[in-house]
């Protein structure tokens, strides 16, 4: 087995894993929630399509790098409406940061526990600080892919809040586009 071969094997029992944790949780927190299959899709608009969500009812899952100063660095998972952007200026200034943006893959892979197009609104990792737009948590409906390109997950924001516990402030812009 190549090396490549490894790492591609070890991608797909990071995200089996993530999915496992996040159906525990959801099980264990007695959460309803629903599961709804589709193509293999990881883009917002494209995998809303599929499910047949608005893309306002969508998570949008980001992993951001934040220097709140010389020495120090936080990670922040920011989730924000489908149809919307991150306003990466409002996360600079709620963490009093010289500067925010995005991480990079491999970075956001190690915390996020999951390929890009995966990414979860929920944190497994330490390092990795969620926060959530009002709007998200708002949802009657939320929708996500569940830490796999094929399988998406479905529970109200006011579930989604009280499980994934994030931090929630405005840091959604304008509509995307």
């Amino acid at each position: 087995m190549s090396e490549h071969d490894a790492h591609d094997v070890q991608h797909d029992h990071d995200s089996h894993d993530t999915y496992q944790r996040l159906i525990t949780l959801l099980d264990d927190a007695r959460v309803d929630y629903e599961l709804i299959d589709h193509e293999p899709e990881g883009g917002t608009e494209a995998v809303s399509a599929l499910r047949g969500n608005p893309e306002s009812a969508a998570a949008k899952c980001i992993v951001l790098r934040v220097k709140v100063d010389r020495r120090t660095t936080r990670n922040v998972l920011a989730v924000v409406p489908g149809d919307r952007r991150v306003d990466l200026d409002a996360v600079k200034a709620l963490y009093s940061a010289r500067y925010a943006g995005f991480s990079d893959a491999a970075t956001a892979e190690r915390l996020a526990r999951s390929v890009p197009g995966t990414v979860l609104p929920f944190s497994f990792d330490k390092d990795l600080e969620v926060v959530a737009d009002p709007d998200v948590v708002a949802q009657p409906r939320l929708y996500f892919n569940a830490a796999r390109l094929d399988r998406s997950l479905v529970v109200s924001g006011a579930d989604y809040a009280r499980l994934a516990g994030p931090r929630v402030e405005r840091i959604a812009g304008p509509a995307a586009g």
